[in-house]
């Protein structure tokens, strides 16, 4: 069964999708359209749609190896699609590059921790301002007064974000002398410091123990509460999926076979069938 006392109620709006009922009156933040990528004569992704609305926290699961971190690099334009459109907050991002999509508006973390070890907690934050930075080269070079007046607000802001993970008093820590449920904290800090209209994690909870699994369950609802902006990830604990996510698609084989709430993507005969292969009528899969 769901771990979710209430599910969130949908509507339905025109595109590739549903989005939740308090989202009603705004565009979905994120939107795939007929999306596909061919790797040689390999089709990776086909016919991926899906519509994210502003505050809904999604997720994206599905058995190994079916496409879903293929479906992450392609929104964030890590891959440029064969087929398909993605918009963002109501722009194509036809032709951008990773570093112009995430100045739109989409931010992710990645299955393999990528912190910059030999920087600070701090630093590492300070990095994911960089959209916000009001400074040029020649400015930092010579010190001239608006590098230090944008430096400070750096500062500033860093040390806020942390705080709200409980981790500004490890602002002047090496990044790679974290535990590792703190690495994966600032690695989701640093995203949210380019801020984001919607915060993709992949797999945030892999290699973390029961208790830090659900401090990062916590800290998803306060990432969306706090900043106001969309969520969606990949993740294989069903747990923290089911208690998280409002929505869930399934991926196999690159396709989407199921969309739903978690109630309804638990009793889908198409994901139990995914998941653990042909099982006896009316068996309910532990997903």
């Amino acid at each position: 069964m769901s771990n979710n006392p209430n599910e969130t109620k949908y509507i339905e709006v025109p595109g590739p999708g549903k989005i939740p009922e308090r989202d009603r009156g705004k565009r979905p933040v994120l939107e795939a359209s007929h999306l596909g990528i061919d790797f040689g004569g390999l089709t990776a992704v086909d016919e991926f749609n899906i519509a994210i609305g502003a505050t809904e926290i999604g997720g994206l699961i599905g058995p190994n190896g079916a496409g879903k971190t293929t479906v992450f690099n392609l929104l964030t334009k890590v891959y440029q699609p064969t087929r398909g459109v993605i918009m963002l907050d109501g722009k194509d991002t036809h032709g951008m590059n990773t570093t112009q999509a995430n100045q739109a508006g989409i931010a992710r973390t990645f299955q393999n921790i990528r912190l910059f070890d030999k920087l600070t907690v701090e630093e590492n934050v300070k990095i994911g301002l960089h959209n916000s930075i009001g400074y040029h080269l020649p400015s930092a070079v010579l010190r001239l007064p608006r590098y230090w007046k944008e430096e400070k607000k750096a500062h500033d802001r860093a040390l806020e974000l942390l705080d709200i993970f409980d981790m500004a008093d490890l602002a002047d820590v090496r990044s790679s002398s974290l535990p590792y449920g703190a690495q994966r904290r600032l690695e989701i800090v640093r995203a949210l410091a380019t801020n984001p209209k919607v915060l993709l994690l992949d797999e945030p909870a892999a290699g973390m123990n029961p208790s830090e699994t659900e401090e990062l369950m916590n800290n998803i609802r306060k990432i969306r509460d706090t900043f106001n902006i969309a969520v969606l990830l990949i993740e294989h604990d069903m747990n923290l999926v089911m208690g998280i996510c409002e929505n869930i698609i399934v991926l196999n084989f690159g396709k989407i076979i199921a969309k739903g709430t978690p109630s309804e993507i638990q009793k889908n005969p198409k994901v139990i069938e995914a998941y653990l292969g042909n099982t006896a009528e009316g068996e309910e899969a532990d997903v």
